[in-house]
């Protein structure tokens, strides 16, 4: 029996545009499904838009964000330099992946949306019916994806991001690039959010794309996409 492989796909940006803020990838947005398929032995290929650097966000390094798995990852060494050194998604793309997730962090908001290898990698894996998560600000890697029929990825599905009332929450509505609940509407999907804000919610849409509203929802998420798979 072939080891399953996964592909996580981070964000290379560090900076909000203004250069005031940092950002990065989300921490717990990685480790928790990096920690379930590393216990399921599964083969883990972590790339990012570029390659080389993953930044992560000052926020989730905070003592009320950072949970005891993601505290575990980061004071090992060889994960920290795992995080130095990803792939770029150019040396990736060619790969067949049993799943394709999308961790989230405000970074996202700057490389995902239009990064052409990405959704390239994204329409492959979808059409062939293999799985697609994403998660929180990650949601923004599937807006522009579109389908060989020249419809967009995510028009008339059902999904989950993290919406416009999260954002005025976490204090950055005055820093993103674009409001992602608005751009989510726009093409033509439906937002489904959590009857609590920042709380644990995730969505499954025809069994392969799975999609988490915010941070909360990284454990969810990893039960959720380890039984798709």
């Amino acid at each position: 029996m072939s080891v399953l492989k996964i592909l996580i796909i981070v964000t290379n940006v560090s900076m909000y545009a203004s250069g005031k803020l940092e950002t990065g990838l989300w921490l717990s947005e990685l480790t928790h499904i990096y920690h379930a398929a590393k216990e399921k032995g599964y083969d883990i290929t972590i790339a990012s838009p570029k390659g080389g650097n993953i930044p992560i966000d000052p926020e989730s390094l905070k003592f009320f964000t950072l949970d005891k798995v993601s505290t575990g990852y980061w004071s090992d060494i060889s994960f920290r330099e795992t995080l130095n050194n990803s792939h770029s998604l150019a040396e990736v793309a060619d790969e067949q992946y049993d799943l394709v997730y999308l961790a989230g962090g405000h970074g996202t908001m700057y490389d995902f949306p239009d990064d052409v290898v990405m959704q390239s990698i994204i329409k492959k894996q979808y059409e062939n019916g293999r799985i697609v998560a994403a998660i929180c600000h990650g949601v923004g890697g599937l807006l522009n994806v579109k389908l060989s029929n020249g419809e967009n990825l995510i028009k008339g599905k059902t999904i989950t991001g993290f919406d416009w009332f999260e954002e005025t929450l976490a204090r950055r509505k005055k820093e993103v690039p674009f409001n992602l609940e608005a751009a989510i509407k726009e093409r033509g999907a439906h937002l489904k959010k959590a009857f609590i804000p920042m709380t644990s919610h995730v969505v499954v849409v025809d069994g392969n794309l799975i999609t988490g509203q915010n941070p909360f929802s990284s454990k969810e998420m990893d039960r959720v996409v380890m039984k798709a798979l």
